[in-house]
């Protein structure tokens, strides 16, 4: 009988020390964090490498790339990857956040349900196209604050606007905070405006001290009854916001979509020419028009970054057309009731301001592309951005719209490998993160994507996205569509 009540005693106590135990585990595994993920047997493609790298295991922890290696390696969560392609998450230098296409305020007011959900689906749609990095140009911290609180969406970054005073994109100094004025202007503005808040150093230091990682100004003087009226910076101006940003390492993006504007950006000693050449030339595919290469040769000496922003024009033609909207890879970014909407009279109110003809969108995108294919034949630096949306029109899409510009570089000329690293490493360093993004390294944020093709024989490899990987947060693609 005592033998019993021990055996019953000891059984007590191992059960306790057992609890005791679980317990102590459990407050251990939420104490360490996320589990440690390994995708494995995966073909590494970065754009350091050579050579993509074969039968390749990386671990993930802490958000960040703990190792890349082709023994195997152990973790929590294991990502099979035979048979799939590893690449870092796609960066778009130049997107507009918070817009939704087709739409200014008369249209948000008249539709706030549709405008809501595409608000929404924003963030999702940049992520199911592979855009794991934005660079929202004339942006404001606010702004960018707001959409890094999401729970889902890229990591976003901001170029302060500096727009000339009653000039191209000014309407107040509450909506363009780092506004600018040439000297000449100083007289004409009221006197309320404290003029030296506004002068170039003062201007960029405000934007470094609000979180603006570049600067980005504008060589354009207005579309539409306006064209040719409105002021533009001056070279004394711009070169005065070159040097103040240069002093705080940050590059400067300049807004210049013509031969003489594209000169401009060569004088004023820019580092980023934010569009491609549109006006201003009638360059062909055999032959480039008088003047453009001397541009073009300083732009390739000076190691200037170059956005070709193909798109921008084939957009706008498309939306005098009938078929956009038939395309079913708008499924996955615009809900069934707004490109509905789009459809109606109500939503083509942009297209029926249009008077331009095709013919006409057709000379300048061709003039743009013979730009593009010099460039990338002399290995320019070339700049993946977009433009999205580059106007209020329903045809440069989140998300799609990159797929789209990717397809135009290619059919200019530009090499998979020239794209590939476009949207990845040089896009990183002209925005001073390739410490952080860019590569697939140990030591990196864990911005990455995972697919099914190989982006460097294929640009539609870029529609074959299973999984996108943000800070190491495993997320499938199929989650991230707006018909899920």
């Amino acid at each position: 009988m005592a033998v019993i009540v021990v055996h019953r005693r000891t059984i007590r106590l191992v059960l306790a020390i057992l609890l005791f135990a679980f317990y102590r585990l459990q407050a251990g595994a939420s104490d360490a964090g996320p589990p440690i993920t390994v995708i494995s047997d995966v073909t590494v493609i970065s754009p350091e490498r050579a050579v993509p790298l074969t039968h390749a295991y990386v671990r993930i922890g802490d958000e960040r790339i703990a190792e890349v290696s082709q023994r195997p390696l152990k973790g929590d969560l294991n990502i099979d990857g035979r048979g799939r392609f590893l690449i870092p998450g796609l960066i778009d230098s130049h997107t507009h956040l918070g817009t939704v296409p087709g739409m200014l305020s008369p249209q948000r007011s008249a539709q706030p349900d549709l405008a809501a959900e595409a608000d929404a689906q924003e963030p999702r749609s940049y992520l199911y196209f592979g855009f794991t990095t934005v660079l929202s140009l004339g942006d404001t911290a606010e702004r960018i604050r707001r959409w890094n609180a999401l729970d889902v969406r890229p990591d976003a970054y901001f170029c302060g606007g500096t727009p000339i005073a009653n000039g191209y994109a000014f309407t107040s100094v509450a909506a363009n905070p780092y506004f600018l004025f040439n000297p000449d202007q100083a007289n004409a503005l009221p006197a309320s405006i404290d003029l030296a808040e506004h002068a170039p150093e003062a201007v960029v230091e405000r934007m470094a001290r609000d979180g603006a990682i570049c600067v980005k100004s504008y060589r354009e003087s207005g579309f539409g009854p306006d064209a040719g009226k409105l002021p533009m910076p001056s070279l004394e101006t711009i070169r005065a916001i070159v040097a103040a940003a240069h002093a705080r390492n940050l590059p400067v993006f300049l807004h210049a979509n013509s031969k003489a504007a594209q000169q401009f950006c060569v004088e004023a000693g820019v580092d980023v020419i934010a569009h491609g050449m549109w006006n201003g030339h009638a360059s062909t595919a055999d032959k480039l028009d008088d003047g453009v290469g001397p541009i073009l040769d300083a732009v390739l000496k000076r190691g200037m970054g170059y956005q070709p922003t193909a798109q921008v024009i084939r957009g706008l033609a498309a939306e005098r057309g009938d078929t956009f909207l038939e395309d079913p890879l708008l499924l996955h970014v615009y809900s069934r009731n707004l490109i509905a909407w789009y459809r109606s009279s109500d939503g083509g109110w942009f297209r029926r301001l249009d008077d331009t003809a095709p013919a006409v969108y057709e000379r300048v995108a061709k003039a743009g592309e013979a730009v593009t294919r010099y460039l990338a034949r002399h290995n320019a630096r070339l700049l993946f951005g977009t433009d999205t949306p580059s106007a209020p029109i329903y045809t440069n899409p989140p998300g799609p719209n990159g797929l789209y510009e990717m397809r135009r570089w290619i059919a200019a000329g530009v090499s998979t490998r020239q794209l590939f690293r476009a949207a990845t490493i040089d896009n990183a360093r002209i925005m001073r993160l390739d410490r952080e993004i860019g590569t697939i390294e140990k030591g990196k944020r864990a911005n990455l994507l995972l697919l099914r093709a190989n982006p460097l024989e294929s640009v539609e490899a870029y529609n074959t996205i299973e999984a996108v990987f943000l800070g190491g947060r495993l997320i499938r693609r199929a989650s991230l569509s707006a018909s899920r």
